[in-house]
């Protein structure tokens, strides 16, 4: 994800441009609720955490594979990577099923989700304080 493309909050903390085993930081930040973001591939990702119980408004923070190779579906990986700076963004979406959905003409699959109202919505300034929060609680137990 380009930070350009989205409206995004960037936050500040002390995990930026640490670098540490892959392995260990999973485990450090789960800790702290976040997990592997679905759009890992094996040079960069990020660590997800929603911040509201609708999960539309995320903290994340972004990682970058700088040696070896990373699996986050398996238990254990050598990688190592560098953290990014953290960011909120939010994502508003319709609930329900879309009334006119259409057949898939690769798979023959129906479509019945609707499209984002708004993919890149503003944050109102709670989230941010509640991002601000967890990043201390983060910041503060870093071991490393």
């Amino acid at each position: 994800m380009d930070l350009e493309d989205e409206p995004v909050i960037a936050m500040e903390s002390r995990i930026a441009n640490r670098e540490e085993a892959f392995d260990f930081v999973r485990q450090y930040l789960h800790e702290h609720q976040f997990s592997l973001g679905g759009n890992w591939d094996y040079e960069h990702g990020y660590f997800d955490r929603y911040l509201d119980e609708a999960r539309k408004v995320w903290l994340r923070i972004p990682f970058e594979v700088t040696h070896g190779a990373l699996d986050g579906d398996a238990s254990s990986t050598d990688a190592i990577v560098r953290f990014g700076s953290p960011f909120v963004l939010k994502h508003v979406y319709n609930e329900g099923l879309d009334e006119e959905a259409h057949v898939n003409t690769y798979g023959a699959l129906f479509n019945q989700f609707q499209e984002p109202l708004d993919r890149d919505a503003p944050v109102e300034d709670k989230w941010v304080s509640k991002a601000e929060e967890v990043l201390r609680q983060v910041d503060e137990s870093l071991p490393f």
